[in-house]
């Protein structure tokens, strides 16, 4: 007789679990998100032969899988490791299954037996999309249309598949999880199955997850929580920029940033970034230059702020590139320790090209950018401003201070304002002309403007 099993009820937004129906999460407030799954009976004694103890000099060395996409490598941290999971989430149309067939292509030509599970194209549409993008294939990719997790990892462990592809997580159901496809017993079912087939196998296994509204992965978030490596690809839709990000990464780091642009033949690698995001405008008050690192890579970033008198009562505040919170303290920096009143105008902030920005390297470069809009007096466009700001006022210096000036210099920028402090520490030369140390936001906003 099968053993007897019972239910409970889980938050797909949280993940709070409760043993009754409610129509409000008690954890995070949403409603409507209380989602019933079987609790599985737990067996007091293991099934089958019990598993080999190793140490860790007899586990094999690492090998990695060439994506055929240096960006993409980057953020994987080296390609597609064998055995592990990589969930892909991004909003509709921003070419996640073209940068994933691309990737396929040049792993199936280096000898790799590639599976593409589709639960939403038919063979001829994908087809269709890769002689679009003019890709070779051959005979190590096969495609198979199926929408029952079971059988295609069945048919991918029996062609010996070393990388599988799923298309997408939420198109797949699994014959028994209760709940119709996307539904969060349905994601978690289908993804544990996949984790399974890449951890027995030693497959790597990338997964495609869709974009809710609010801008996280659809499912459950424990989805998140079973993979190895998360992955974000996102971009504007009036651009032709694409960003990777790494959300999380068990075989490397979350720093670095894959930057693509969108083409005829497909996602291209932007060898250049720096040369993307800078517009090259002469002489417009509120445009200052940073650099900030996304990575182990500097990007030469151009700032742009606005500020104009409010006709409101409550002035408008915006920030598009930089965290609001951010560009609200920075302002009150400029308010307290520059007497430069901010209270009754609307300020604007912008990062051309798209770029958002985490680095707090940039900070110098928003006050400038600011202080100039503001006086309406443009800076001057072969100085950079390189340096963190503090709630004293102060300047601190930032790590990778040299490799900033160097990137920075490629362009023919001849100043850089950078922090008083600590300058030999990171490898650069205080006793150079065109190094301008400054203590402080005043400091700064005296030697810009006057």
């Amino acid at each position: 007789m099968a053993p007897k099993t019972s239910s409970r009820y889980r938050c797909s937004n949280c993940d709070f679990v409760s043993l009754t129906l409610v129509g409000r999460c008690p954890s995070c407030g949403s409603w409507g998100t209380m989602e019933r799954e079987e609790i599985l009976p737990v067996s007091s004694a293991p099934s089958g032969g019990l598993p080999k103890l190793v140490t860790l000099e007899e586990a094999p060395p690492e090998r990695r899988i060439l994506s055929g996409l240096p960006d993409l490598d980057l953020v994987l941290g080296g390609g597609w490791l064998p055995g592990g999971v990589v969930l892909l989430g991004g909003e509709p149309g921003v070419g996640k299954s073209t940068l994933l067939l691309q990737s396929c292509s040049a792993v199936a030509q280096g000898g790799t037996k590639v599976v593409y599970v589709s639960g939403e194209e038919t063979p001829s549409q994908i087809a269709s999309r890769a002689k679009r993008l003019q890709l070779t294939l051959g005979e190590n990719f096969k495609v198979l249309v199926c929408d029952d997790v079971m059988k295609a990892i069945g048919a991918a462990e029996a062609h010996g598949a070393e990388l599988l592809v799923v298309d997408s997580v939420q198109a797949l159901r699994h014959p028994d999880a209760s709940g119709w496809p996307g539904s969060p017993n349905q994601v978690r079912a289908v993804a544990e199955n996949v984790i399974g087939f890449a951890k027995r196998t030693g497959a790597s296994a990338v997964m495609i997850g869709h974009i809710t509204k609010q801008g996280a992965i659809a499912g459950p978030k424990a989805l998140e929580h079973l993979v190895d490596v998360v992955l974000v690809f996102f971009g504007e839709r009036t651009s032709r920029n694409r960003l990777l990000r790494a959300e999380k990464n068990r075989f490397g780091g979350t720093e670095e940033l894959g930057i693509f642009q969108m083409c005829e033949r497909g996602l291209v690698p932007v060898s250049d970034p720096s040369a993307l995001f800078w517009g090259e405008d002469e002489g417009v008050a509120g445009v200052a230059m940073g650099v900030p690192m996304e990575g182990s890579r500097p990007i030469l970033s151009e700032i742009q702020a606005l500020t104009c008198q409010s006709p409101y009562p409550y002035p408008k505040r915006a920030s598009k590139g930089i965290e609001l919170n951010r560009l609200q303290l920075l302002m009150a920096v400029m308010d307290r320790r520059c007497g430069m009143s901010l209270r009754t105008s609307d300020v604007y902030l912008n990062v051309a090209g798209g770029l958002a920005i985490q680095d707090p390297a940039v900070d110098l470069a928003v006050c400038a950018a600011i202080a100039s809009s503001v006086e309406d007096v443009p800076l001057d466009m072969k100085a950079c401003f390189i340096g963190e700001v503090g709630l004293a006022g102060e300047v601190r210096p930032v790590p990778r201070m040299a490799q900033r000036v160097r990137e920075a210099e490629r362009f023919g920028f001849r100043r850089f304002v950078v922090s008083a402090k600590d300058l030999k520490a990171d490898g650069l030369d205080c006793s150079r002309d065109d190094i301008i140390p400054v203590r402080n936001v005043r400091e700064m906003v005296k030697l810009v403007l006057g």
